[in-house]
Formats: C-alpha cells, structure tokens, sequence
C-alpha cells in the first residue's frame, strides 16, 4: 500500500481532521443536535451528482454552494467521509466495510466529530472510552476512530455476507438497530466519489469477490414492510395478518411455503425427521433443516439433511435480492451456519427455530443472515 501512503498523509496529516486543538467541531448550532433517526431513507441517489458535489469540496471549495443530500454540512462532514475511506484503504477494508463505516457515522454523528453524546460517547463513532475504544482524546482523532471501527467489524465473522445495517450493528450493538440502513445509498456514493480521488482506490471493488459467498449491500430495515416489521408482534405458530405468499413466488417455492405453513405450532425436534409433525412420535417432528427439506421434497426438490450441507445447495443469492422460497442461514458461520429458515415474501421467514419452541413466523429483521441459497 506504498502508493497510498502519499495520497492519504494530506488527508490524515491535515491540521483540521488530527486530534488536539485543530480537531474538528460542529461549527453552528444545527450542526449540535442529537443524532436521531434521520426522516426518510434516502434513496434514489444521483451517483454522478454526489461526485461532483464532493470533488468541489475536496478542492478546496467553501460549501456555501454545495449540496448533497443528507448532509447539512458538506464542508466538514465531507473531510470526515474521506478519512473514513483513507483509513479504509490504508487497511486494506473492501470497499463493502468501506460504506458501512460511512454508513455508522452518518447515523451516529451525521459525519461530524462531536465532543459529546450519550452518556460518553464521543467522536464519528459514537464510541465510548468506558467501553474499551480508546481514551477520549484517541476516539476524537477521525484516523483512530476509523481504524478502530474497522478492526472491530473485520472481526464480526461473516460480515461480508450481511445487510449493511446487520453489519454496522454487529460492531456498535446500538438501540437502534434498523437505523443504519437509511444511509446506505448516500454511503454508497460518497464511497464511490472519494475512492476515486486516491490512486488504486476502486480497486477494492473485487475485494469482496474474494470471500467465496455474493457480498449484500442491500438493508432490511429502510422500507417499511420490508423488514416484517409491519406486520407488528407474530404470535408464535400463527399466520401475520395480511400476509399472502406473493402471486410471483416460483411454483416449487409455492408449495414449499405451503407445506411449511401446515406445520405451524407443531414443537421443534432436534434430529426430527419432519415426516409426521403432528403425530405422537417425537421423532416424526421437525428441526430447522428436516423442515426444509421436506417443505421441498412435497415441492419436488431434493435437499440433503442438515443446514451444514443444505448451505451448499442451489446457488448463493444476496440476502438483498431475496425471494420467496429462498433459504437463509444464521448463527455461526457463512461456511457453517448452524440455522436455516424460509424466506416467505413480505419481509417474513418461517423457521424450525429451537428446543421447546413451535414451528413459526417470524420478520427478517431479526435475523443475522449469514447466507443465503436458492434452490428452485
């Protein structure tokens, strides 16, 4: 990464973005809010505008006429986004990491360094120093804070198969786990738009490639309805009201929904065949993959018996490309997932989920989705 090291020293040597007295402060009043959830997501982002916009800053341009939406302050929360990147590239982060950290700090700090937050929280980040990310001063230095973020989420396993949001949320566990999505796209092109400015920096657009399974960049909390949640609390065993399997779901995924459907409120079985979940024979119950696999025998597909094998099934899909009759993996990892269910359509997933609990619906938002198949 020799070649880099020129180009980000002007961004990390910068006496606005290092740590101490120039470090850089909301500078107006609107500029020291809260960093709740923003009103809308924002979506529809014209790539080549943000590009330009950003290039104008970069250039040394005051931001009085600049505009980008989301970003109130362009000319310091633009800086802010290209340290993000820089420190991304110096460490070698693929270009996914690279927007979901842009991502967490719009959320957290809408991109500005504060010196204050909840409780002790601090910086880009939001990160606190009574949790082990540094001292005070190192968490409002943006390169420290950066890295810091970075090295945490390369350690979340299967990162690169996760939602953006599920990804900054494995790293920042906030209160508000959905909220992250609503930045993606705005990440998306600020990422784009500044990588370009260093030399080699598209280059991590393959970084992701390499990882074995079809990365996500897509969210499951922006859309309302999306995610599940419109369909409010599910009683365990029961059918959300108002849903319908999608009139275009696949045939054989149809069926396999069906099927799956007629074996609700019956009690996981670990090692139960599926065969007969409401007979007397334990045994003749479900678990997470034997209903898999016969939702899809009664469709006419074949699978084998385990999730551990059944994640090999089909082929990969992006857990934001979803359709119904997909099969969706969480808990350990993408390689060795330990749990499968359906996705049904409408943000929802019917699973086999555990000891003691009944077959049952439940929304994607709360799973983890380590991987994804389609088997039809």
């Amino acid at each position: 990464m020799k070649w880099l090291a020129a180009g980000i020293g002007v961004v990390f040597l910068s006496p606005i973005l290092i740590g101490g007295t120039g470090m850089m402060l909301a500078s107006s009043a609107d500029a020291v809010k809260s960093s709740g959830s923003f009103s809308s997501c924002l979506t529809d982002i014209n790539t080549d505008k943000v590009s330009e916009q950003v290039t104008k800053i970069l250039d040394g341009a005051s931001g009085k006429n600049v505009h980008v939406e989301g970003l109130d302050l362009p000319a310091e929360q633009v800086p802010n986004a290209q340290t993000i990147v820089a420190a991304g590239l110096s460490l070698d982060v693929p270009k996914k990491g690279q927007i979901v950290a842009l991502a967490t700090a719009m959320q957290e700090s809408r991109l500005r360094n504060l010196n204050y937050g909840d409780r002790d929280s601090l910086g880009l980040f939001q990160q606190r120093p009574s949790q082990g990310w540094g001292s005070a001063q190192q968490i409002r230095d943006p390169v420290y804070a950066s890295e810091q973020f970075y090295k945490h989420l390369l350690k979340v396993s299967g990162w690169q198969q996760m939602t953006v949001t599920q990804a900054a949320q494995a790293v920042q566990k906030s209160g508000l786990p959905d909220a992250y999505a609503q930045w993606e796209d705005l990440a998306t092109a600020l990422q784009e738009a500044i990588a370009k400015t260093f030399p080699g920096g598209n280059d991590a657009d393959g970084k992701d490639a390499d990882q074995g399974e079809q990365p996500s960049t897509g969210t499951t909390g922006c859309a309302p309805g999306q995610d599940g949640s419109g369909f409010g609390r599910i009683p365990e065993g029961s059918v959300p009201k108002g849903y319908a399997i999608p009139k275009n779901a696949d045939p054989k995924a149809r069926k396999a929904i069906e099927w799956a459907m007629h074996q609700l409120g019956t009690l996981y079985q670990w090692g139960g065949s599926c065969t007969n979940s409401h007979g007397p024979d334990p045994m003749g119950r479900c678990d997470c993959s034997s209903l898999m696999q016969q939702a899809y025998a009664h469709a006419g597909v074949t699978l084998t018996r385990t999730t551990y094998t059944q994640v090999n099934e089909g082929k990969a899909v992006s857990p934001a490309q979803l359709e119904p009759g997909d099969l969706i993996f969480s808990r350990g990892t993408a390689a060795q997932p330990e749990h499968v269910g359906m996705y049904m359509g409408e943000g929802l997933v019917i699973e086999a989920p555990r000891t003691s609990k009944p077959v049952r619906i439940t929304p994607i938002k709360d799973w983890t989705i380590l991987a994804a198949r389609r088997v039809f």
